[in-house]
């Protein structure tokens, strides 16, 4: 029988006093559930046979899990270009800003509390329409350019916030706020992955600095810690301390590893439901194998040189670049589920001296991306890779000039801009979507930051009203309290 009299029960580091022992253990079930997401509480995944909120898991692990929806979509490349790329000297050429270039405009500005002249800017760059498709494309990307008839390019996109760090948590985790799961944990909550000696979702940042928000961009916030994004460097060691400090046989590595396992186990069940302690063992585990696979998986020098020179690996501006997108086709051919690129600094942020700083954005990643088309297509991959690229934003239609610089840049923009996507259940060669005449607003077929992404987990297979994950009773989504739409007219 269970005593009456108060007890004390302490969860995840509070202390609660509790009267009526019966009350206790209800109370305790309850913050179990709140707290830790209903670990422990089902034999299965389903949680509507048990009649709990969705979301619930017995175990949280990366194995691989059966998708919602037929998808030949299997993984995803996400090249992020940092700083939000022009739509309008990119993707979107707009006649009436060449022909009204200088004139005054009512659009407005300092949103980034810096000059504006409220003069419209045509664009430096030239456009031409290339493949097939006819798909029009500015000469900054000539390497792109070959391969429009495998894209498709979205020119509605808009988002909600004007800023780099709101508009970077929109759109890596659905919310201008902090603190929430990213897209890649959120794949790879709802699928695993295939390889269990690989992370399930790889990020490969640029040697040069973290991105804006730096890793929180990858975080996966109150989904297990399990799910969070794994930075492997693409200089070097792939993880530093992976090797170890000295040479053991093969039995004695199975035997440390075998009694590692026992203890952590006798330990997990004297701390049951301790997200924190499941996801640090599991990286234990997890470190143990990459020391297998992570240096083959990322060691580019097993290439021919035709494939290096192909990415732009070896000379400069592209080889960093160059050498992660190559890296990341090597990771998706291994059975990572989600790889993420990044940039150091904000390289498509240009608020002054646009010309010049487009061209050398452009000039360290066009030729690597195209490489990446190219390789995966030849291998066969792209029909189950998606590949998307595209920035935070877009960029004003009028000039911005910084205090002390004579060259004009363009100020954010986020009514209106571009990006595109390529791979599994893609249609190809195609444009969605337009803004308005200017390029400042998306005006026909416009798409959210809520739309793209539950697009997304739809071309991998995933229902995005069903992945959730409860938090504190509430069925979180990707896609938030958001109304969502898939994008159907984008897909095979």
């Amino acid at each position: 029988m269970i005593d009456a009299a108060t007890t004390q029960q302490k969860s995840a580091g509070a202390t609660f006093w509790i009267s009526d022992g019966i009350y206790g253990t209800a109370l305790a079930t309850l913050l179990s559930q709140d707290l830790y997401g209903g670990v422990g509480l089902l034999t299965g995944d389903s949680a509507g046979e048990a009649g709990l909120p969705p979301g619930h898991r017995r175990v949280y692990d990366l194995k691989p899990r059966k998708a919602d929806l037929s998808s030949r979509t299997k993984a995803v490349i996400h090249l992020f270009m940092n700083g939000g790329p022009s739509q309008v000297d990119l993707f979107d050429p707009k006649p009436a800003l060449e022909q009204h270039n200088g004139q005054e405009h009512s659009i407005a500005g300092g949103q980034t509390n810096v000059d504006h002249t409220g003069k419209l800017m045509r664009s430096p760059f030239t456009f031409k329409q290339y493949g097939k498709s006819g798909i029009w494309v500015s000469d900054l990307m000539p390497h792109l350019a070959r391969y429009v008839d495998d894209i498709a390019i979205i020119r509605s996109m808009f988002t909600v916030h004007f800023n780099h760090e709101q508009g970077l948590f929109m759109i890596h985790t659905g919310r201008a706020i902090s603190g929430r799961p990213s897209l890649g944990s959120w794949v790879i909550f709802g699928l695993g992955t295939e390889n269990q000696n690989l992370p399930a979702y790889v990020v490969l940042d640029d040697p040069l600095g973290l991105p804006i928000n730096g890793v929180w961009n990858w975080q996966s916030g109150f989904l297990p810690p399990l799910y969070q994004g794994t930075r492997l460097r693409s200089v070097g060691s792939p993880i530093l301390d992976l090797e170890p400090d000295k040479l053991k046989s093969p039995g004695e590595i199975s035997a440390e590893r075998d009694l590692i396992s026992r203890l952590d186990q006798i330990h997990k069940r004297s701390h049951p439901n301790q997200l924190q302690l499941d996801a640090r063992i599991a990286s234990y585990q997890l470190a143990a194998r990459l020391q297998l696979e992570a240096s083959d998986a990322l060691d580019i020098s097993k290439e021919n040189p035709a494939t290096l020179e192909m990415y732009g690996i070896g000379k400069e501006p592209t080889d960093s670049y160059g050498r992660r997108c190559l890296m990341a086709r090597r990771l998706i051919e291994r059975g990572v589920r989600f790889v993420q690129l990044y940039i150091n600094s904000q390289i498509w942020d240009n608020h002054s001296h646009l010309e010049n700083e487009m061209r050398a954005a452009a000039q360290r990643t066009d030729q690597p991306v195209g490489a990446l088309l190219q390789d995966l297509k030849q291998r066969g991959l792209l029909d189950s890779t998606l590949v998307i690229w595209g920035g935070e934003f877009g960029r004003m239609p009028i000039a911005q000039i910084v205090e002390g610089s004579r060259s004009a840049g363009r100020d954010h923009d986020p009514k209106g801009f571009s990006l595109w996507m390529a791979g599994g259940g893609v249609k190809q060669g195609i444009v969605y979507g337009s803004t308005d005449e200017l390029g400042y607003e998306a005006v026909e077929n416009k798409v959210s930051v809520t739309d793209w992404h539950a697009t997304i987990l739809h071309l991998l297979g995933l229902d995005y009203r069903k992945l959730v994950f409860d938090q504190n009773g509430l069925a979180e989504k990707l896609t938030s309290v958001y109304e969502a739409r898939i994008v159907k007219e984008i897909l095979v």
